[in-house]
């Protein structure tokens, strides 16, 4: 686990294996950013020079490693990039210093002490800075320790500038370590293999977090699942021999009555059941956990920054699995609901875990209830592979998540419900089906759920089937693999939810 400490000490004077400095991409060449005035003077004043001599632009990413000159205790400069120079009024925006962390924290691998010289003019300048190097040195090595080659993460991050004393860097600092370890946890969680993290083992370590962190935890098992009439989990969960979980996890705080409910699609593994899913779409199917991780994350994350809210996690744990006990397209499952939904495609399975624990966090009457789910590929043909969609009861409710994801650095984007979407899914066995129209398949899931959220409770719906999971080369903060998109999103509404900020 990445260490991040806050120094008032100068960035030629610290002791580390490298210190990072901000470059700008200016007008006529790289432009050096504030907080490297020290490693500048130690060039003699022509480190921009130097970095443009070297091919460097201060396009966003860019990284450049150059040796440290006489005056600097650190051996090694990095000079990542920031993008475009801001004007003169305008300060650096915190994703860009987010993401320039992540891709600094990347490139210094294998080092143990990094000094991050990048510009700081107030606490969530720090705060961003810390959650993107500590989220850019990630890494899940837990199966291949003995790997050639194999770099261990950056150890510790120094935040040069961030006034330790300072009631509110510390609390920034604070806050960036505990939702970057938990976002971090997340993604460890969506990287293991489904072969060890099956329903019952992740039902496990919630259980561990809950007694480590104080939180109160319930896990439905199998026979509980059945005398409680959960038929849309256990009718899922039935062709594998893992069984399936419903898990709740509890963050309570005494002086505040509002209570924010966190529903989590956690798929361990997707097969599509009976209808299988294609050659080429089974691979990373380890990852239709993701929203069920998040949820995990945020509630662990809560807990740990204190919020005055209560906040409560559904974790909907199956494994979709064919088998001769798997449901069938055609079967019909009577939900914890009461209501019947006809099953016309079993690879249509999220929404009908989602569905039960939406109808339980309902029985509990929170002020606002989230799900998060990788529910629909049709959501990433609308969104692509970096955004996901938001939906909800409440129009109002919806423009704030919106709002709260674009203020973290996660991007997002509104989705309609349209009703006469709705007809698609009237079945003639049952009293609704898990399928409708093809076109608007992310909207079809949507108004699915809606269909199992209380009377009267304002609800949302985050479809991260895009952002999840991230097959590509790393960049920014972001690494290959799990991503734990929306946990920020999420710690973020309950500080708002805390703050009273919402209207719940």
């Amino acid at each position: 686990m990445t260490a991040l400490t806050l120094s008032t000490a100068g960035a030629a004077t610290l002791r580390a294996d490298a210190v990072v400095v901000g470059v700008a991409k200016g007008a006529k060449g790289p432009v050096v950013a504030p907080g490297a005035e020290a490693v500048d003077k130690a060039f003699d004043g022509k480190l921009a020079t130097v970095l443009q001599t070297l091919g460097a632009s201060g396009a966003e990413g860019e990284v450049t490693k150059l040796p440290a000159p006489a005056g600097l205790k650190a051996p090694v400069v990095l000079a990542v990039g920031l993008g475009t120079e801001p004007g003169d009024e305008e300060a650096y925006g915190t994703e860009s210093l987010r993401r320039a962390a992540g891709s600094a924290a990347r490139a210094l691998a294998g080092s143990k002490k990094a000094a991050f010289a990048l510009p700081i003019e107030a606490a969530e300048d720090a705060q961003a800075i810390g959650e993107g190097a500590l989220l850019g040195a990630y890494a899940f090595t837990a199966y291949q320790e003995d790997a050639p080659g194999a770099k261990k993460p950056l150890a510790e991050v120094t935040l040069l500038g961030g006034k330790p004393r300072d009631k509110a860097f510390k609390a920034a600092a604070e806050r960036a370590a505990a939702v970057a370890e938990e976002i971090n946890r997340a993604r460890d969680l969506i990287n293991t293999p489904p072969n060890d993290l099956t329903p019952e083992a992740f039902a496990a370590v919630a259980t561990a977090a809950a007694k480590e962190h104080g939180l109160k935890v319930q896990v439905l098992d199998e026979k509980a699942l059945v005398k409680g009439g959960f038929g849309g989990i256990l009718g899922v969960g039935q062709g594998s021999q893992n069984p399936p979980r419903l898990v709740k996890i509890s963050y309570t705080h005494a002086r505040n009555a509002k209570h924010l409910a966190l529903v989590g699609k956690g798929i361990t593994y997707d097969s599509g059941g009976i209808s299988l899913k294609p050659a080429g779409h089974n691979e990373t199917m380890k990852c239709d956990m993701s929203g069920a991780a998040a949820v995990f994350a945020a509630v662990v994350a809560a807990a740990r920054l204190g919020l005055e809210v209560n906040v409560t996690g559904w974790l909907a744990l199956a494994e979709n699995m064919p088998s001769g006990s798997a449901t069938r397209p055609g079967d019909v499952l009577r939900m914890y609901s009461g209501k019947t939904v006809e099953v016309l495609n079993t690879d249509a399975e999220g929404r009908l875990v989602l569905a039960d624990a939406l109808t339980r966090a309902s029985e509990e009457k929170p002020d606002a209830i989230v799900d998060v789910a990788t529910l629909t590929g049709a959501m990433v043909l609308a969104l692509g592979n970096r955004t996901f969609g938001i939906m909800a009861n409440d129009d109002a409710f919806r423009t704030s998540i919106h709002e709260i994801a674009g203020e973290v650095g996660e991007a997002s984007w509104p989705m309609p419900l349209p009703s006469d979407l709705r007809k698609g899914m009237d079945s003639p066995t049952a009293d609704i089906a898990n399928m409708g129209e093809r076109m608007g398949g992310g909207l079809v899931a949507g108004l699915f759920l809606k269909e199992f959220v209380g009377e009267g409770i304002t609800w949302a719906h985050l479809d991260i089937a895009g952002p999840a999971f991230h097959e590509g080369a790393p960049y920014g903060y972001t690494p290959k693999g799990g991503t734990g998109s929306a946990v920020r999103t999420l710690v973020r509404l309950a500080e708002r939810t805390a703050a009273g900020e919402l209207g719940l």
